[in-house]
Parts: C-alpha cells; sequence; structure tokens
C-alpha cells in the first residue's frame, strides 16, 4: 500500500511511502483484536473498590439481646450484616484485574488493527509537526488543514514531543501518542489514523514479523 506525504498545511508533497503488507496488510484476527483489547480496558481498572465489612464496622460487640424467648432471630452484635449500619457480606475487595496476553498475540492484534485501518483508507502520513511553543490553537490548524478536525483521530509521534502533547491535550477528538506506545485499543477508537515523520517506520520496526 503506497501512500501521498502531506505537509502540515494539507497539501501532497512529492514524497511517496509504501506501507510494509507484513504490518498494514495481513488476514485479520478478530479474536486477537478482542483478547488484546480486554486486556488493556482491564488494566484501566484501579481495583480499590472495598466495602466494610463485620470486623471493618464501627460498633459494640456487646450481645444486644438474650439469646432465647424473643420471638425473632438470634443475633449477636449491632455489627451484624441484617442490621442497619452492620458490616456487608461478601463486598468487594481490592484485586487486580490484569490480563497477560502472549507478546505474539498482542502483535498481531496490533496488526489487524493497523490492517482495518488501511482497509478503510483512514491513514494519513504527514511531515514533521514542528511547534516551538504549546498551543492548542496552532494544532488544531494542523489537523484542520489535514481535514481530520471534526472526527476522532490518534496522531503518532516517532518520539516524544512536549508541545505537540500539551497542544492536544485540551481537544476531545484528538489524542497524541508515541509510537511505541501504540496499543489495539487506539488504533480502533479513532476514526483518522496519522503518522507524523517517521512514526510508521518505528511502528514497522516493532510490528514486523520475523522471516522464516
Amino acid at each position: 500500500m503506497e501512500l501521498i506525504v502531506h505537509n502540515t498545511e494539507g497539501q501532497s508533497t512529492s514524497k511517496k511511502v509504501k506501507l510494509d503488507e507484513g504490518v498494514f496488510g495481513v488476514e485479520p484476527n478478530d479474536h486477537a483484536i478482542y483478547l488484546d483489547v480486554k486486556r488493556y480496558l482491564a488494566s484501566q481498572r484501579q481495583g480499590t473498590h472495598k466495602s466494610k465489612e463485620r470486623s471493618d464496622v464501627a460498633g459494640s460487640t456487646k450481645k444486644i439481646k438474650r439469646q432465647k424467648g424473643t420471638g425473632t432471630a438470634r443475633a449477636g452484635d449491632i455489627k451484624n450484616p441484617l442490621f442497619r449500619g452492620g458490616g456487608t457480606v461478601f463486598g468487594p475487595r481490592p484485586r487486580k484485574y490484569e490480563v497477560r496476553l502472549n507478546h505474539k498475540v498482542k502483535q498481531l492484534a496490533r496488526r489487524s488493527a493497523l490492517t482495518y485501518k488501511a482497509r478503510e483508507e483512514a491513514i494519513k502520513l504527514v511531515e514533521d509537526i514542528k511547534m516551538e511553543v504549546a498551543k492548542t490553537q496552532d494544532f488544531l490548524k494542523v489537523m484542520k488543514n489535514l481535514k481530520t478536525d471534526t472526527e476522532k483521530t490518534l496522531v503518532v509521534l516517532p518520539e516524544h514531543n512536549q508541545n505537540v502533547y500539551l497542544s492536544s491535550r485540551n481537544s476531545k477528538k484528538h489524542m497524541v501518542r508515541v509510537a511505541s506506545d501504540l496499543n489495539t485499543y487506539d488504533i480502533l477508537n479513532c476514526k483518522h489514523l496519522v503518522f507524523v515523520g517517521n512514526a510508521h517506520e518505528v511502528v514497522q520496526g516493532m510490528l514486523k514479523t520475523e522471516e522464516k
């Protein structure tokens, strides 16, 4: 697949780049995508949920009434889960939601997601975005020139650029990622995928399959 490189003004340049078919033209594996997205979303959970159980509730442990002869169920103390203000039975406890996934499966999932974007013609290549200061207005101007200002767009940088990152934070429809941090969920959660500079080469270097 061959794409034309655009400048920050949105105009086509004389440069053309051929994307690696081993990364952007594979047979998509939907199950691998499902597993990787599930892993990513699970890792976003803090897992700090906690309810007070019987031992955590403040209250007297004195027996509140005699064992027999009341006509009601026996009760030990005020922290009984059946009473208002008592402890919670089998409530949530802090835990980790992390899911381990084979490295090759994660790579296959990202290649599959990139292939879908390539088939949808949703990938754009742009020359290096140079910003001397962090300014949201300048960043949005570049996105408007590329005709990606009204829809969800993922901008992939070859390396960290503080000014570009800070300029994009106020935009709800744009997200900036470094090529080494690219994941399946972010690829699928955008309408347009914009590679800046040689970011596509970094991605190809990470995801290219070894020839046997």
